[in-house]
């Protein structure tokens, strides 16, 4: 009898053993298979059954959670979504997440296991913690200076900290409202459709997806990499350039928007924008060495994410001379992002040194509790310091005397360079609007801001669009609020 019991209990054990395998095997396991199958709808109801946590300008809240009272119960706010929809993206019961709510949608949803308060709780658990909160480094008067500039206009501005690589604005105009898409209803799908369907693209992220030739911009470019190699030593000596300049092996000459280029010295061709100058000094630099001067301001670099990807700046390597000296002004295949460009003007402001971007400070928990801060970053030396004091003088001899006078701020010291791109077949295309600069307050120790804006206004008068006229405004509005308030944005 006695053996009986012992092989009945054995039996009961093996059976025991048997169920907390399988239990085990499909809570924890196999989980995931059975969260994403899409039959289950109860991932989407945990998902969406508590408030998504919030992304922060400062202290202050842009995005929030509406209580619908459905089985899908929360959908996303925003508070100015059409000016901060090129940060936070959309989030939406229907098409899913992008740009920061969906790099960071494990914090904002609560299934970060970084929020659990031991490891592999929710796991094990199969809870979901409050969602938690991601800080940005917007400066909330630079955002709204930049978005209230392209009011009524095509383009982008983007704004970066020298000294840090912060992002301070981020603004792609025209935008949309990311809340229209929060919901499940039929008339998210039809906003779906008209914002896919608008030949102005108000989803498109003009500042960090979309590539522009960066036209005169360029030159600031072009002008490190001919002092870096020593092709110039003296912004002051002539550079031996005529005018017209016959590009390398063709019959093709090119000219100039001002009179007086003819072998002028750098400093009077940065600040009148001389294209046979900058031309001929590409072709002297060479193709390898302008290729590696602008690989070390961030051309190039396909991995770029801040953190969510950023379209690919292009300099092309292989070009003949020709093509080379239109590439160093600006044009052929040379390709740059608005950010592309701020990161340009903030290496000259921050003595040749190239601090990779970045747009969240930190992430937290509900309560407030820091869970995450970003990683340490590499710095590329993009130019010889004392090459970068030398592009740091022609750009602030170009705000005062140049080309870029419109940015002048009274009080501070700005630094900028114009830019009126042509593109289009045969250059037909409305030319594209740039101004790229920094600024630092007279009692700064440092410049405090980088930016770069560019307008395509693809219905103004083809005759009035230039990069100091449109886009120079709209910069030095982005750099006013940065210098008086310059703490504002930190969380």
């Amino acid at each position: 009898m006695t053996r009986h019991i012992r092989h009945a209990a054995l039996f009961c054990a093996l059976l025991l053993i048997a169920l907390l395998v399988t239990a085990t095997r499909l809570q924890v396991f196999e989980a995931p298979t059975y969260d994403d199958n899409i039959a289950n709808r109860r991932t989407n109801i945990a998902r969406y059954g508590q408030p998504r946590g919030d992304i922060l300008v400062g202290r202050e809240p842009v995005t929030g959670s509406h209580d619908t009272g459905e089985h899908l119960r929360y959908e996303r706010t925003y508070a100015n979504g059409p000016m901060y929809a090129p940060v936070t993206g959309y989030a939406s019961q229907v098409y899913g997440t992008s740009l920061l709510e969906h790099t960071e949608d494990g914090v904002l949803s609560g299934t970060d296991p970084l929020l659990s308060p031991f490891p592999l709780w929710n796991d094990l658990a199969r809870d979901r913690n409050p969602g938690g909160d991601v800080v940005t480094t917007l400066h909330r008067g630079a955002q709204e200076a930049a978005y209230e500039g392209l009011a009524g206009r095509k383009g982008a501005v983007a704004a970066i900290e020298p000294a840090t690589g912060r992002i301070l604005a981020l603004v792609s105009a025209p935008s949309y409202d990311p809340s229209v898409l929060s919901g499940n209803g039929s008339s998210v799908a039809r906003s779906w459709k008209s914002l896919n369907g608008d030949a102005d693209k108000p989803m498109l992220n003009r500042a960090v997806r979309k590539t522009y030739p960066p036209g005169s911009t360029f030159k600031v470019v072009t002008a490190a990499a001919a002092l870096d190699s020593g092709v110039v030593e003296d912004l002051d000596e002539p550079t031996d350039s005529p005018d017209p300049y016959r590009l390398p092996g063709t019959r093709t000459s090119l000219t100039n928007e001002s009179e007086g280029c003819e072998d002028v010295p750098l400093r009077k061709a940065f600040e009148w924008s001389c294209n046979t100058v900058f031309a001929k000094l590409g072709v002297r630099v060479g193709a390898r060495r302008m290729a590696t001067t602008a690989a070390a301001f961030g051309f190039n670099d396909a991995d770029l994410r801040i953190p969510f990807s950023v379209a690919e700046s292009t300099f092309d390597p292989k070009v003949d001379r020709a093509q080379l000296a239109l590439s160093s002004i600006g044009q052929y295949n040379t390709r740059a992002t608005p950010l592309q460009m701020a990161m340009v003007a903030a290496a000259v402001a921050n003595g040749g040194k190239v601090r990779s971007p970045y747009l969240v400070e930190r992430t937290t928990r509900a309560s407030g509790a820091t869970v995450s801060t970003p990683a340490s970053r590499p710095v590329r030396q993009a130019m010889r310091p004392s090459t970068a004091v030398l592009v740091k003088e022609l750009m602030a001899d170009a705000v005062r005397e140049g080309t870029g006078t419109n940015a002048w701020i009274p009080g501070a010291t700005v630094g900028g360079k114009t830019g009126t791109a042509q593109h289009g077949l045969g250059n037909s295309g409305t030319p594209y609007a740039w101004f790229v600069s920094w600024a630092q307050g007279d009692r700064d120790l440092e410049p405090k801001v980088a930016v770069a804006v560019v307008v395509e206004d693809a219905d103004a008068d083809r005759g009035e669009i230039s990069g100091g006229g449109d886009a120079a405004p709209i910069a030095r509005a982005v750099m006013e609020a940065v210098l008086k308030s310059p703490s504002q944005g930190r969380g």
